[in-house]
């Protein structure tokens, strides 16, 4: 069994400088403070949080969307990977960060109970707010 849902918050930063920290090594790596390799193609595999996660670049719409396969090291070899769809929205403020996680497994709750707030969006705005 697996779940879907939907997080978001809001990054003091546009969406083209979030986009292009996500998809690079050193911004991914400097905005979540744990070390990731990430490329900025389709195709590319990538890890995160010190190997914790580890994935596939699959959809981009540049500054925009980013679609990943997903898998953390709490899944086991019978869990298929997860997948992330992650929306950039410009406004006023700098950008509305939304995260949809989906094919979760059921039993891995922490994601969606503050996993992507502890883990990606507190990090992101001090990371953002440094300017």
């Amino acid at each position: 069994m697996t779940y879907n849902f939907e997080v978001s918050d809001q990054i003091p930063a546009p969406p083209d400088e979030i986009y292009a920290a996500w998809l690079s090594t050193e911004g991914h790596s400097a905005m979540t403070g744990g070390e990731a390799h990430v490329g900025p193609y389709v195709g590319d595999e990538f890890d995160a949080w010190d190997g914790y996660i580890h994935g596939k670049t699959l959809e981009l719409e540049p500054t925009s969307r980013i679609v990943q396969s997903w898998r953390s090291a709490q899944f086991t070899d019978e869990h298929e990977d997860s997948q992330i769809e992650v929306r950039l929205e410009g406004n006023d403020e700098g950008t509305l960060v939304t995260v949809r996680h989906s094919d979760v497994p059921a039993d891995q709750r922490g994601y969606e109970e503050g996993g992507w707030q502890q883990s990606y969006f507190t990090p992101m705005k001090v990371y953002f707010a440094r300017d």
